[in-house]
């Protein structure tokens, strides 16, 4: 069963996950998309946890400001003529024809649509999310291997499968079971800025929490990674 608690520092409060574990420390993380988790020793009490966290409290709350600058931030988008779409860290001008084939392609500097559906954005949305979606699972494959190729032991770090989907709050996730899950719209960041958001996301198959050693290991692997955050910020704000 799932456990949680709040815990209240001056006008704020925390909401924490606890997860028991045999062990004789607490260890407190604050995830990318800004949860609290507590990895508490069976027999700790919720009281000594609150108090933990307290003492915590103001470590914990920076956390939470860092990674929200980081959370995706989905524009509304009408899908006609003359909008601003981006793909891979380039902003492409949406052009849209009336043609017998539903196709989409990228045409110096233009994301053009064409479609017997031509008049009805909600149609050349649904093409342009297919398409997205498409050139998703091509590069994200692609730069998986770039990025398994930092890894001395690159095979310890493969995750088992890679999904693809939308998400409102991560740019990535890496599942208990080793599975990874990438936002959709990744796709639009640079490449670098992928790389970053893969290459984190393996970094939690060793370690499944941000303390020192995922650090330690991101900085061997990706020693410019703090620049490769910075650009996928501002490329996606």
């Amino acid at each position: 069963m799932r456990e949680f608690l709040k815990v209240t520092y001056g006008s704020h409060t925390i909401d924490v996950e606890i997860v028991r574990r045999r062990r004789s420390t607490l260890e407190i993380a604050v995830e990318p998309d800004t949860r609290v988790r507590a990895t508490a020793p069976v027999g700790a009490s919720q009281e000594k946890i609150a108090e933990k966290i307290r003492k915590r409290a103001a470590w914990v709350l920076r956390q939470q400001r860092f990674f929200t600058q980081y959370l995706p931030r989905t524009p509304q988008r009408k899908y006609v003529p003359g909008e601003t779409h981006l793909y891979l860290g380039r902003a492409y001008r949406l052009r849209v024809r009336a043609d017998t084939r539903d196709i989409v392609r990228l045409v110096r500097g233009f994301l053009i649509v064409q479609s017997r559906r031509s008049k009805q954005p909600a149609a050349v949305r649904d093409l342009v999310v297919a398409w997205y979606r498409d050139r998703a699972d091509i590069r994200f494959s692609d730069r998986l291997e770039a990025c398994l190729a930092r890894f001395s032991k690159a095979d310890v770090f493969r995750p088992k499968a890679v999904i693809v989907r939308h998400m409102h709050q991560r740019w990535g996730s890496m599942s208990p079971s080793g599975r990874l899950i990438l936002n959709t719209r990744l796709i639009e960041a640079p490449i670098d800025a992928i790389d970053y958001v893969i290459t984190h996301e393996l970094c939690h198959i060793a370690e499944p929490h941000h303390g020192a050693a995922f650090y330690d290991l991101l900085d061997r692997v990706l020693p410019d990674w703090e620049r490769r955050k910075r650009r996928l910020e501002r490329a996606m704000a």
